[in-house]
């Protein structure tokens, strides 16, 4: 208990930054729409963030090395106020394609650095413990910011004054904290290359995660009201998406300590191309099915991510973690940029439906990679645990390394 109420500071934190930078995204697609933004635009707009997510986790190791933890939190957390009420000032998509890279900037910054310090602190015998608070607080809080969108009026500055104001409250927290800052750890070296030598599959399952998530929370709002869904009911939509995301976690994590986790990867996808065709197909579905529809795509699609790490870690010894890690991270950023853009192009060309019909594309892919490497692949002799690994910053590496060392 003395933990976790050390820790209250950071974890309170990361739940008003939530709240704030996670409404955003969907904000911005609901007030494009009123701003008659095009679809390709509004799918710049999530683009652009991960480019901001990417820039930002290269760079904020580098910073809080440079001026310490405390003040480089300040520093992301401003960015991202900015890139908020930038908002109230102009309705230039372009603009906001720009305030939408400073906010992915603050999230990828503000999590290195409450990741850090999470490191600098656990032990072996607590990190069990406090990675599982984490892990509690960061998905409760993804699945609350979803739902706050349904009380934001969109294209309206007061909406997103309150999200800055929820931003610039994330400051306090931890600034204020009477912990004594950590000693700032050497920045991972960022391999590319050493996710593909150790497991091709891994990298595909990485990009097919992806375009997944990345384009449904940017450009699902699209195909919310493109069914005809109310701002509010969009709210829950994506929310049931984050929902059934947290209720595989540990059947998925079952699945794969037990078996062939190319298996678990190949049926997985299998799984979601059904949703994906289902939900792309199936006109006039009730409200009620469209929100459990977003809740199996949830429950099929989310997993992957950390099913592919755990397989890419299997190859891996213990010197190469934090490195995979930062490397696995690399290539999801890789493919969260374009995802957005693409999906929304497709939606404005064809419809709806394409956004599914996309990733229903890419899990197919993933689905005949995944047989070719079954054929052709090495299986590993000995398994690390499954972990759930929140794609939050190449910082993460350094808190799961050591339980798949167990």
């Amino acid at each position: 208990m003395r933990l976790m109420l050390s820790f209250a500071a950071l974890f309170l934190s990361i739940i008003l930054l939530q709240f704030s930078l996670g409404g955003v995204g969907p904000l911005d697609a609901l007030s494009g729409l009123v701003l008659n933004f095009t679809t390709t635009q509004i799918g710049l707009l999530g683009s652009a963030h991960f480019l901001g997510f990417f820039i930002g986790c290269w760079w904020s190791p580098r910073l809080m090395g440079s001026i310490g933890h405390s003040r480089a939190f300040a520093a992301f957390t401003a960015l991202g106020t900015i890139g908020i009420l930038g908002h109230v000032l102009t309705d230039n998509p372009y603009a906001w394609a720009s305030l939408r890279i400073a906010q992915g900037i603050c999230v990828a910054g503000c999590y290195t650095v409450i990741e850090a310090w999470l490191q600098a602190k656990v032990t072996n015998e607590t990190r069990g413990r406090a990675m599982g608070a984490y892990r509690v607080t960061d998905m409760s809080a993804s699945l609350a910011a979803q739902l706050i969108i349904s009380v934001l009026e969109p294209a309206y500055y007061a909406s997103y004054t309150l999200l800055a104001i929820i931003c610039c409250a994330a400051l306090l927290p931890l600034t204020l904290t009477r912990l004594k800052q950590p000693e700032t750890p050497s920045a991972p070296r960022l391999n590319p290359a050493l996710a593909w030598s150790r497991s091709p599959l891994a990298v595909a399952g990485v990009l097919v995660a992806a375009l997944s998530s990345a384009s449904f929370r940017m450009v699902g709002p699209i195909y919310g009201t493109g069914v005809g869904l109310a701002t509010s009911q969009i709210a829950i939509f994506l929310a049931a998406f984050v929902a059934g995301g947290a209720l595989s976690q540990y059947p998925m994590g079952w699945l794969a300590d037990r078996y062939d986790r190319r298996w678990v990867l190949i049926w997985l996808s299998v799984a979601a191309i059904v949703s994906c065709v289902f939900t792309a197909t199936v006109s006039g579905l009730p409200t009620f099915g469209i929100m459990f529809t977003a809740a199996i795509f949830g429950f099929t699609t989310f997993p992957i991510y950390s099913v592919a790490a755990a397989h890419a870690h299997d190859f891996a010894d213990s010197s190469e973690r934090v490195e995979l890690s930062a490397a696995l991270m690399f290539w999801y950023a890789t493919g969260a940029i374009a995802a957005p853009w693409v999906a929304s192009y497709l939606i404005e060309t064809f419809g709806p439906g394409a956004l599914f019909a996309m990733i229903a594309v890419g899990h197919a892919l993933l689905v005949v990679f995944g047989v070719i490497r079954m054929r052709t692949g090495r299986s590993s002799d000995q398994k690390t645990p499954y972990v759930y690994a929140p794609r939050t910053s190449f910082q993460i590496g350094r808190l799961l390394s050591r339980s798949r060392n167990r």
